[in-house]
């Protein structure tokens, strides 16, 4: 299988190459359309057991549902770690997961996904997500 990946700026082009290749029989995954249905209002989107150690690592399971678009189940990939921020009362942390299924667009979904976060003293989170996924 060849993938394309297509890049560039606003009026570059890409959604005009995009239907060239549609026309051809390429299956076209287009970002921003998944990007608008991820942002849809009132779509739960994270739910998992978490298990954590004394040691500030922590193992979970669970699946991320990305608005209309569907969902992917994950588990951890070893441990994920939890350590105390330079800001005072802050934590931050990281974790790799394993992606084990998927539903909607994303069935039969395979890949890692790498969750880099931070929580402030009044519980805010930040979490950089980072998806290799592997569509059949």
């Amino acid at each position: 299988m060849l993938v394309i990946g297509l890049t560039g700026g606003i009026g570059s082009g890409k959604s005009t190459v995009s239907a060239l290749l549609a026309a051809k029989g390429a299956v076209v995954v287009d970002a921003d359309a998944i990007t608008r249905e991820l942002q849809e209002p009132g779509t739960p989107t994270f739910a998992a057991m978490v298990e954590r150690f004394g040691d500030g690592t922590f193992v979970e399971e669970g699946e991320i549902t990305y608005g209309s678009a569907g969902k992917v189940t994950f588990t951890t990939q070893g441990r994920g770690w939890v350590a105390p921020a330079p800001t005072p009362g802050a934590v931050y942390g990281a974790v790799v997961w394993t992606v084990t299924g998927g539903g909607g667009r994303f069935t039969g979904a395979r890949g890692l996904i790498t969750s880099n976060f931070a929580v402030s003293p009044t519980g805010d989170v930040v979490d950089h997500h980072v998806a290799r996924l592997l569509l059949p």
